[in-house]
């Protein structure tokens, strides 16, 4: 198993930016990929951004060129820029780990608020 813990959200203005931050502790040599999802409330949790175990990243339509995602061992970032009220949403850290070629399943993190303001 792995806990992940992000930090880095918060209130900012439109057009701002903010990093978040997904530490991962545990079993992380078993982490495979590792992703960004966010989710607003009475809707579905959505995928922002992920990055596979080679460090080839994968964005949503959404981010337009805005997020960047980068990857340090057992840390994940998320770069955002040009931030749009519609970024609102809690931020939440995934990670899917492998034993070898069994899949072991997936864990979340607790999420951190982003919040932009008009």
């Amino acid at each position: 198993q792995v806990q992940l813990v992000e930090s880095g959200g918060g209130l900012v203005q439109t057009g701002g930016s903010l990093r978040l931050s997904c530490a991962a502790s545990g079993s992380t040599s078993m982490i495979k990929t590792m992703a960004w999802y966010r989710q607003t409330p009475g809707k579905q949790r959505v995928l922002v951004a992920g990055v596979n175990a080679g460090g080839s990243p994968n964005y949503e339509d959404f981010v337009e060129g805005r997020f960047t995602i980068s990857r340090d061992n057992a840390k994940l970032y998320l770069q955002m820029n040009s931030l749009k009220p519609e970024d609102t949403a809690r931020y939440y850290c995934n990670a899917e780990l492998f034993d070898g070629s069994y899949y072991l399943g997936y864990f979340w993190g607790q999420g951190t608020q982003v919040t932009v303001s008009p």
